[in-house]
């Protein structure tokens, strides 16, 4: 038994670990919450057996951090995204325009002009006096974000659909113009400036 828990122990908090880190939607976040609590569990058996006490209390511990991070993963935040896939099921049925979940923008793929992956989606900025869509940050990659670079497009330059998230810029396009700095995006869009200084 101690030999099972000391090889399923780690191998499940490391696959956990990659789960949730991966970011991918609640439901993979929320089953990676259940594969931490194997491994937690896992733990506490190895725990048992070898008298480590200190080890049983904080994997005891995380069982119950565990057990509310499948609540909220796989019970509520499972729900709301559930609800806005339906908003959107609807709304592209329906007459009226069809809409895409804010929650979803994030981390999304961009599409440029012939299909081609440009880069994925940061983060959307949206104005507060219309609240439309001022500008969206893409990041062309880099490794785990090492030599990443971000990108600032416009509302009027990509086109969100159910499905997708298209712009007619490609990736050269965007490094002809120059990157965006990480930790201070712009208060206001290029238009928005040429507009506020005519």
């Amino acid at each position: 038994m101690e030999d099972i828990a000391g090889w399923v122990a780690p191998a499940a908090t490391m696959i956990a670990a990659m789960m949730t880190a991966a970011n991918l939607g609640a439901r993979i976040t929320g089953w990676g919450f259940v594969v931490f609590t194997v491994g937690s569990i896992g733990w506490c058996a190895v725990a048992l057996s070898t008298g480590q006490q200190n080890l049983l209390w904080t994997n005891g511990f995380l069982t119950l951090v565990n057990a509310v991070g499948v609540w909220r993963w796989l019970g509520r935040k499972a729900k709301y995204e559930a609800g806005s896939k339906a908003a959107e099921a609807d709304s592209a049925k329906a007459a009226s325009p069809t809409l895409i979940a804010l929650g979803s923008v994030a981390g999304a793929k961009l599409l440029g002009p012939k299909g081609e992956t440009v880069g994925s989606i940061v983060d959307g900025m949206m104005r507060c006096g219309d609240t439309r869509l001022a500008y969206i940050v893409v990041t062309d990659g880099g490794v785990a974000g090492v030599g990443e670079q971000l990108y600032m497009l416009e509302a009027d330059e990509v086109t969100f659909a159910a499905d997708e998230v298209r712009t007619r810029r490609s990736i050269e396009d965007l490094r002809r113009r120059g990157p965006i700095e990480t930790g201070a995006w712009p208060g206001q869009t290029e238009a928005q400036h040429a507009a506020a200084t005519a």
